[in-house]
């Protein structure tokens, strides 16, 4: 921090950091967030699953890991790259106009990246000896408890296989109910993302609230699928897991995103159009038979910029003055204009 003393004032001159909305991050600098972000919270939910079977294989510890890790991710570098950290994510708030799409492909391999690295250092830390007390005879089938299924390899089928052993059935949920599940699931959460972080929300803590959201859902969807809503999560557990998850795969890809569009479209499609407020300069600047012409609804929505959920910037005071100055040329009748 400089200290130079300005000649003309004596004053010192001091630089100060500019405001963290102000800074305008790279492309290679948000890809580095969002595959930070993505390792962090797939080392929460997987990492935690991996070694579930000293928690008696409860879910609430998977989703306190990936909820409360998400919320710490956010906060860390949500500011850089948007907080995304979930392929159904990106494409939800692309959808929804807050995003680019050059973008979309670019967040979603550092996403699959950071998710990948953190299945890659659990996968690297089972230790031999832990094989027998998990009754698997190898790493990969270990860490297929972490992958996302459906039918005998979700949650509920697993935990009530010992009732067929007794002459019963286990519990099993066909491919059609885990789609819905992910769906409806994705959904949801999306939405609330969307949601709390518009301009227009009055949550001052949108990272909890996404944590908790995120925490519930996972709860929510653990029989039925183990709990994707996430690609990156589910394509990590698959590449150490291999086997039979790379079959199921592609419903925990295509489900999620799905529901993100799903949620990003019903959020467009309600979104109100805010009104423009003119300006004293722009008023003058009309003329009478603009003031009296009827407003087509569709122009006035087609001039608002949805990118950034909200109206266009109103134009500069240069822009209004050089337009009044053109309006004063006109026939009509002169005289003081209405304040707006």
């Amino acid at each position: 921090m400089s200290q130079d003393i300005a000649a003309e004032g004596g004053t010192a001159s001091v630089d100060v950091e500019p405001a963290a909305d102000s800074i305008e991050y790279g492309l290679f600098a948000r890809l580095a967030a969002e595959a930070f972000g993505t390792f962090v919270l797939v080392l929460g939910i997987v990492g935690t699953a991996t070694f579930n079977l000293f928690n008696n294989g409860q879910i609430i510890t998977v989703a306190l890991a990936g909820g409360i890790l998400v919320m710490g991710a956010i906060a860390a570098v949500g500011g850089v790259s948007g907080g995304h950290f979930n392929p159904a994510v990106t494409l939800g708030v692309t959808l929804a106009g807050r995003a680019s799409w050059r973008d979309l492909v670019p967040y979603w391999v550092a996403q699959l990246v950071g998710g990948t690295a953190a299945a890659a250092v659990m996968f690297s830390i089972i230790p031999d000896t832990l094989l027998p007390f998990a009754q698997v005879s190898t790493k990969a089938e270990l860490f297929q408890g972490t992958a996302n299924g459906f039918g005998s390899h979700a949650p509920a089928g697993a935990l009530t296989a010992a009732a067929a052993q007794q002459g019963g059935s286990p519990v099993e949920f066909t491919m059609w109910a885990a789609i819905l599940v992910e769906v409806i699931v994705t959904a949801v959460f999306v939405g609330i993302i969307l949601a709390v972080t518009s301009k227009r929300s009055k949550s001052a803590f949108a990272p909890v609230v996404i944590g908790l959201a995120l925490g519930a859902l996972i709860i929510v969807a653990w029989p039925v699928t183990n709990a994707s809503l996430n690609p990156a999560r589910s394509f990590a557990s698959a590449v150490f897991g291999g086997g039979w998850t790379w079959g199921q795969l592609w419903v925990f890809v295509l489900a999620p995103l799905v529901g993100a569009a799903l949620a990003a479209l019903f959020v467009r499609a309600f979104q109100p159009v805010p009104a423009i407020a003119l300006t004293e300069f722009e008023y003058a600047a009309v003329t009478v038979e603009e003031r009296t012409t009827p407003v087509d609804a569709d122009r006035v929505a087609a001039e608002h910029d949805v990118v950034d959920d909200g109206a266009l910037p109103a134009a500069s005071e240069a822009d209004a003055e050089e337009r009044a100055t053109d309006a004063a040329s006109d026939d009509e009748p002169k005289g003081e204009a209405p304040r707006a």
